[in-house]
């Protein structure tokens, strides 16, 4: 059962789905999972229609959540990915859920996929409503930009933005980035290579995982925030929850594999567990069943004992 709800995160509202667990009763009190999409995607998508329906299956109230100013989420100019506004939407999240009679405000945790994986990581580290943080494939969205995104040059990248950013100002036409190509097939032939790059594509440019709102857009002249941002900072102060991890070991150009070892090590929860899905690759982990499967027999019993 899925019901379409909103919340609030400043003035604007955050289009979400509530994913109930089977013979739902609203008398009773359910410990409830935040569930994060990628960087471009929608909660359609695997936080969603794969993740959330999982782990409502499993017994917990599931929130699957567009980010704001993306997806059916309000906010203005549309494709904005500010990593300060991301994170605040887990807190909006918390705040919802806590408004919720049948939801145990003691048993929250969240799941975070790809870029998610990295914003739910930050969040938890300030939001302490968070009882239990999992992530699959996560990235730290803004390394990848310093690194892959701005070609390894991060100050070049910020002085591009800054003169984009100034013509808007003056009128004119918003610069919208489609960041992936339009087929593998085209991809190929502009000299792509890399598997996390072609098989993003081939997620979200084929029936395997499109969704009208899974557009991977991005309002160019607002990254230089992510350039500044690192989703790891203080994590060996402040990451204090069980923390359960996995990635594929099939490492692409977003960097899930090194991100994933990196903040086990530098997390300084108690419990930490890293999975590695052997010969699997960051998007396998998204829908294809044999991936999906092994995170998800992990990261059950893992909520289950910690929520």
């Amino acid at each position: 059962m899925k019901e379409s709800v909103t919340f609030k995160n400043l003035y604007w509202d955050v289009a979400a789905d509530v994913y109930y667990p089977p013979h739902f009763d609203e008398n009773q009190k359910y410990p409830a999972i935040i569930s994060a999409h990628p960087i471009g995607s929608c909660k359609e998508q695997t936080s969603g229609n794969v993740y959330g329906e999982a782990f409502a299956n499993a017994g917990f109230v599931v929130l699957a959540f567009d980010a704001s100013f993306q997806g059916s989420s309000g906010g203005e100019p549309r494709f904005i990915e500010d990593p300060t506004l991301r994170v605040e939407d887990f807190r909006c999240a918390c705040d919802y859920l806590v408004t919720l009679p049948y939801v145990d405000e003691k048993r929250m945790g969240v799941l975070g996929i790809c870029g998610g994986g990295g914003y739910a990581i930050n969040a938890a580290m300030t939001e302490k409503r968070i009882k239990a943080v999992g992530t699959v494939t996560a990235v730290n969205y803004g390394r990848l930009w310093r690194e892959a995104f701005g070609n390894w040059d991060p100050i070049g990248a910020l002085e591009k933005i800054a003169e984009q950013r100034t013509a808007e100002a003056r009128g004119a036409e918003l610069r919208v980035d489609d960041v992936l190509p339009p087929s593998v097939e085209a991809g190929k032939a502009a000299g792509i290579k890399d598997i996390d790059v072609l098989e993003a594509t081939d997620y979200y440019r084929t029936s395997r995982g499109q969704k009208p709102n899974g557009l991977n857009r991005s309002l160019y002249s607002h990254n230089s925030a992510a350039i500044g941002w690192d989703a790891f900072h203080l994590a060996e102060v402040l990451l204090t929850q069980p923390l359960m991890i996995v990635i594929g070991d099939q490492p692409g150009g977003f960097a899930a594999y090194r991100d994933g070892m990196e903040i086990i090590r530098r997390a300084k929860s108690e419990k930490k567990e890293l999975v590695i899905a052997e010969g699997w690759s960051h998007y396998d982990l998204y829908d294809q069943p044999e991936p999906v499967k092994i995170a998800l027999d992990q990261l059950i019993p893992f909520y289950k004992e910690n929520l």
